[in-house]
């Protein structure tokens, strides 16, 4: 059963946009390969942290909302943790009754 899931990605602001876009189709590549299937990718930018993170004051953000089975959200995070240039996440699973109002 697919669920649906939301991932608050944290990329350094080091990175070239090419390099951010590269670093998204990956996680979307695998999100297909394992059975899954993107609803949104929301790119917020560019912004201001309330305190640093590993000596950076700012970052881009980009959030992912997509479909998936429970364990291709443990793949995901794995190959989340190993991946240069993304210094925090977050993944939730999103509220059931908002799901079905959507449908």
């Amino acid at each position: 059963m697919l669920r649906k899931y939301e991932a608050l990605l944290l990329l350094s602001p080091e990175l070239a946009s090419d390099s951010r876009k590269e670093i998204v189709e990956g996680l979307v590549a695998i999100i297909d390969r394992e059975g899954g299937n993107m609803n949104e990718i929301d790119d917020w930018g560019s912004r201001q942290l309330a305190y640093p993170v590993q000596n950076q004051t700012r970052g881009y953000y980009v959030r992912l909302v997509f479909n998936a089975p429970g364990p291709l959200v443990a793949e995901l995070e794995r190959n989340i943790r190993i991946t240069e240039g993304i210094f925090k996440f977050v993944t939730v699973k999103l509220d059931e009754k908002e799901q079905a109002e959507e449908a």
